[in-house]
């Protein structure tokens, strides 16, 4: 069931309950929840300082990015060629923003010459030097030297890879200046970041490499890093990240500065759901249609505080979908391959009812599962439904 890029051609259900009901997937599902996205994108258009760049590496799927084009989001955050043809493939008038720090040889010439992208991050000499003469118009760049900002309060790190010290990025400042393009200036606090005072603390940085560049910066991209509500999870609302952000940026003292934000997980993650099926039970066992290879990659590597609180669901006598109740105890869950490393790495808990050919729904599943999934072993989730339109 591929999904088509035009959401009137999904098929559409009342409820999730209505789906399983209806179309009794065989094959793990992506429940899309338009208002759900809609409503995300409206906080950070309303709430946020700036222009929202949608990360597409969280979720790139055409279901996705036509959903969030239609609540009002122009800007997209793109971290190689590929993405930028799928967005304006799909979308001709995105503007598209090249944020890698490192590029494949010939992806910044092929950005700016067809598809007429303008900003790029370097965070080193050397891509500084490839970007200039592959593009070989700096005046018409703006060019982000992106920061460490290893300032904890997020789930994942996102500062051991990329990004250089105040000292070095003012230099490279600097020559982007002596070169002719804008200099900006840009970091991310991290997957998942649970404080909004890393935001103010990492604006902070930003103005002491200014200070030390000489400099004056163009415009301000503050990354992503904002969260999703998951299990065992309630991060501050969003109002304080902005709230934050504003008041740290006023200490700047540069009020027509342009700022940006790229904001991933934060607008899809809640607006998509996943129903896998039990293929069999064994015991303590579930063995799912879905696994590690699959839907559930990221779950190797960020550790949540809690399990996900997954709905079991059976069909009736009639055939009509139900939540099963009663007493939950753990399970352990397997994915489909025939790789003992596809099993969740935490316990799942169920109703103990629970049995072969009953699904298991898990919220919360738009981000980093469709664009982290693999055909591993043949199996490729890909089945998709539409809630609540």
């Amino acid at each position: 069931m591929n999904a088509p890029t035009r959401f009137d051609a999904l098929p559409c259900f009342a409820s999730s309950l209505k789906a399983i009901e209806g179309l009794k997937p065989p094959e793990p599902l992506y429940l899309v929840q338009p208002e759900k996205i809609s409503s995300a994108a409206k906080q950070f258009l309303d709430g946020f300082p700036g222009d929202v760049l949608y990360a597409v590496k969280a979720n790139p799927h055409p279901v996705a990015l036509r959903q969030l084009w239609d609540a009002g989001i122009r800007h997209f955050d793109t971290a190689s060629l590929g993405e930028i043809e799928s967005v304006k493939t799909l979308l001709p008038e995105a503007i598209c923003h090249f944020m890698a720090p490192v590029r494949l040889p010939g992806q910044a010439k092929a950005a700016f010459e067809q598809h007429g992208v303008t900003d790029f991050v370097v965070d080193s000499e050397s891509e500084l030097d490839k970007l200039l003469d592959e593009t070989g118009k700096p005046t018409k760049l703006r060019v982000f030297v992106r920061l460490v900002t290893a300032l904890g309060g997020a789930l994942l790190e996102m500062s051991s890879k990329y990004g250089c010290r105040p000292e070095e990025a003012s230099k490279l400042l600097a020559r982007v200046a002596q070169a002719g393009a804008q200099p900006c200036l840009t970091f991310h606090v991290g997957s998942q970041c649970l404080s909004p005072f890393s935001y103010a603390q990492a604006i902070e940085i930003a103005q002491r490499t200014i200070t030390l560049s000489g400099v004056e910066i163009a415009a301000l991209d503050i990354g992503g890093g904002f969260p999703t509500a998951y299990a065992g999870q309630e991060p501050p609302p969003y109002h304080w990240y902005f709230d934050m952000i504003k008041e740290a940026l006023n200490n700047l003292g540069r009020p027509d500065l342009k700022v940006m934000c790229e904001p991933g997980r934060a607008l899809v993650a809640q607006g998509i759901s996943l129903v896998t099926q039990v293929v069999m039970r064994r015991g303590d066992r579930l063995y799912l249609n879905d696994g590690i290879y699959g839907s559930f990659d990221e779950q190797r590597f960020i550790s949540f505080d809690e399990d996900y609180p997954p709905s079991g669901i059976t069909l009736d006598a009639k055939g009509k979908a139900k939540i099963l109740s009663g007493e939950k105890r753990p399970f352990r869950a397997y994915g489909p391959t025939c790789d003992s490393a596809d099993v969740l790495p935490r316990p799942v808990m169920l109703p103990d009812t629970i049995a072969t050919g009953d699904f298991v729904m898990f919220d919360a599943m738009g981000a980093y599962t469709v664009s982290s999934r693999s055909s591993f072993n043949g199996y490729y989730p890909d089945g998709w439904a539409l809630i609540g339109v």
